[in-house]
């Protein structure tokens, strides 16, 4: 679908006509659809996507009453509507970068133009205690959460695993300072402790019983054709080289000596893993199916890593 924008004309007949705020949430996923946005930072569809932006505009909950939807609107309140809307189709900006707000294993969580949007399948592996990978009674004491960005996958892990200390580590500052903000929201700066470090750098010498890594991982070719709307993110935490694998391919080297002799390592590849088997023929990497969809994301054991490398 050919991208299209709304005009100054249609914003101010909008402001005119408009009344209610189930009449911009009507108006603004029917822009939505002509205009060929991309959805896949949260939604997948234009009416999600307008739920998403209008109603936290308005300071209001995404499960806002039906009554209350239908109250009027100010002046001044369709004028803030029109410029987020603005941003949102004719630039493209994600609706989570103008609310400043992104949902992860069902919580909220701050970001910015300094992190990723979160959208891992990890949320459904967490929500599992990565079972049947890892026994229920099995004790965890120490995670690494690797290219934590906003950590929100440390805070998750944090939250499950509430007796494990969770190191967050990236190489970006600017996303530690974001991940700072959402540990302090949780108040976790007991347990999640942000490091800047490249993959492992800054944690020499430690060990971890569960390492989980989501990495940058976008192959040239991909990045190359990506939406509009991925322009925004840092592509710090997109690309990865030619195949997408430079970052996993450092992981896949040190991981081992920074794992417990039980420990599991979880990496997420995304559409890179089809370059895996061609790098790595002979290791035991298991691809995990999702209930909630998603994929190239695997498991593999310390000793089967070792095997692997050695191979």
């Amino acid at each position: 679908m050919t991208e299209q924008f709304i005009a100054a004309h249609q914003f101010e007949e909008a402001i005119s006509d408009l009344e209610t705020i189930n009449d911009w949430l009507r108006w603004s996923a029917s822009q939505f659809s002509a205009a060929g946005l991309f959805f896949g930072h949260g939604t997948d569809n234009a009416w999600d996507e307008a739920v998403s932006l209008i109603l936290p505009t308005l300071s209001l909950p995404i499960d806002t009453p039906k009554e209350l939807v239908l109250t009027r609107l100010t002046r001044s309140e369709k004028m803030m509507l029109a410029e987020v809307i603005a941003e949102r189709v004719n630039n493209r900006t994600p609706v989570a970068y103008l609310t400043n707000q992104a949902w992860f294993a069902g919580s909220p969580f701050y970001v910015d133009e300094r992190v990723l949007i979160p959208r891992s399948p990890f949320a459904e592996l967490i929500e599992k205690r990565f079972s049947p990978w890892l026994a229920q009674e099995q004790d965890v004491h120490r995670i690494l959460d690797m290219c934590t960005g906003s950590a929100c996958i440390a805070i998750a892990l944090a939250e499950k695993f509430d007796e494990a200390q969770v190191d967050a580590v990236d190489i970006s500052t600017d996303a530690l300072d974001v991940a700072d903000i959402n540990i302090s929201d949780y108040q976790l700066e007991d347990r999640v402790f942000p490091i800047q470090s490249d993959v492992f750098s800054g944690v020499e010498g430690q060990k971890y019983d569960l390492i989980i890594a989501n990495p940058p991982y976008v192959d040239a070719e991909d990045m190359a054709d990506l939406p509009s709307e991925f322009h925004h993110e840092p592509e710090l935490g997109l690309a990865s080289g030619f195949d997408g694998l430079d970052v996993t391919r450092k992981i896949l080297a040190g991981a081992a000596e920074h794992l417990t002799d039980n420990g599991l390592l979880f990496v997420e590849v995304g559409n890179s893993m089809v370059h895996m088997e061609e790098i790595y023929p002979n290791a035991e990497f298991e691809w995990i199916d999702f209930d909630k969809g998603g994929l190239g994301v695997f498991v593999i054991s310390k000793q089967a890593l070792v095997r692997s490398i050695e191979d």
